[in-house]
């Protein structure tokens, strides 16, 4: 039998450069709002040295429950773990509301990675991933009531087809939502490989794997409302940072990308980038000139998940 007390629940990305970016100083108040397997969270309490606050939300019960575990089994650290932590099981577009909940009227930093984590990719019966048969599942939450699986044989084809073009950015949208819909009138779409052999007639040889990751992904952005709960946390953050706080966040798709993007230059999820009377842009960020950070060759080999990931930082100004 396995000990999977052993095996990593989660590869943090872009570890250093995104906890450098954070900018933690000793006696601040910090929000990781992906938790995840905690590797993040563990490096910030490692930079406050026992002097300072951390809240640490995640969705996912499973890495909540992992994260206790090890503080249970590590409890001789008292380096990491001197520094309180609060450990909430939550969606994270409800920051502001927990910290509300906590008293917590200002913060000095907040870190997102967002996407899925190494662990419910390599969870097969989570349904997250084309390379293992199982239930097309796909939610964060397993509470919550929405599923890969009655996305599929629910939705319109029009809606599916929307989905597959706007959250997989697709090509053949129409086809493969066509598709799907003339397979589920002959038997519900259940499984992962199901889903694959619906989507494989239409995929180009060259560029199979990465076209059926566009169709997971899609679908997975729907089920669990990502572009919306993005939005939330990003104007909560703009609410609830100190002036020099930091707000950190690594991207895994261009559609995440952009709108952090954006939001850093305007300041709203719209766009608008207000001016004063003498043409000044009024935003509540300095984006350090727009740069962008990207994993190195090194890292990007020695964990696959990072290859596409970017990390944008503001500064409230």
């Amino acid at each position: 039998m396995t000990d999977n007390s052993c095996v990593p629940y989660h590869v943090p990305v872009l570890l250093s450069k995104s906890i450098d970016a954070l900018n933690v100083h000793q006696g601040g108040t910090y929000v990781d709002v992906t938790y995840g397997g905690g590797g993040h969270s563990d490096e910030i309490l490692r930079r406050l040295q026992g002097n300072g606050r951390l809240f640490a939300l995640d969705q996912d019960a499973d890495a909540i429950a992992r994260g206790c575990q090890r503080r249970k089994t590590n409890n001789d650290n008292t380096q990491l773990y001197a520094t309180p932590l609060q450990l909430i099981r939550s969606n994270f577009r409800y920051l502001w509301q927990w910290m509300r909940y906590y008293d917590v009227e200002s913060v000095d930093g907040i870190l997102a990675d967002l996407g899925v984590s190494s662990h419910h990719f390599d969870t097969a019966e989570r349904g997250f991933s084309f390379r293992s048969d199982a239930p097309l599942d796909m939610r964060m939450n397993r509470q919550a009531p929405l599923t890969a699986a009655q996305v599929l044989n629910t939705y319109s084809e029009q809606q599916l087809c929307n989905i597959f073009r706007l959250y997989g950015e697709l090509h053949n949208a129409h086809r493969l939502a066509a598709a799907v819909v003339r397979q589920r009138s002959q038997s519900p779409i259940e499984t992962t490989y199901q889903l694959v052999d619906i989507a494989d007639s239409m995929m180009r040889g060259d560029r199979r794997k990465q076209e059926l990751a566009k169709v997971f992904q899609a679908l997975r952005i729907e089920v669990n409302s990502e572009m919306e709960a993005l939005s939330s946390l990003l104007t909560a953050a703009a609410r609830l940072l100190r002036p020099g706080g930091r707000l950190v966040v690594i991207t895994y798709h261009s559609l995440e990308d952009r709108l952090v993007k954006l939001f850093l230059r305007s300041g709203n999820i719209e766009g608008r980038i207000a001016e004063d009377i003498y043409g000044n842009r009024q935003t509540p960020f300095d984006t350090q000139r727009g740069k962008v950070v990207v994993p190195s060759e090194e890292e990007q080999q020695n964990n696959p998940r990072s290859r596409s990931a970017k990390m944008r930082v503001g500064i409230k100004k």
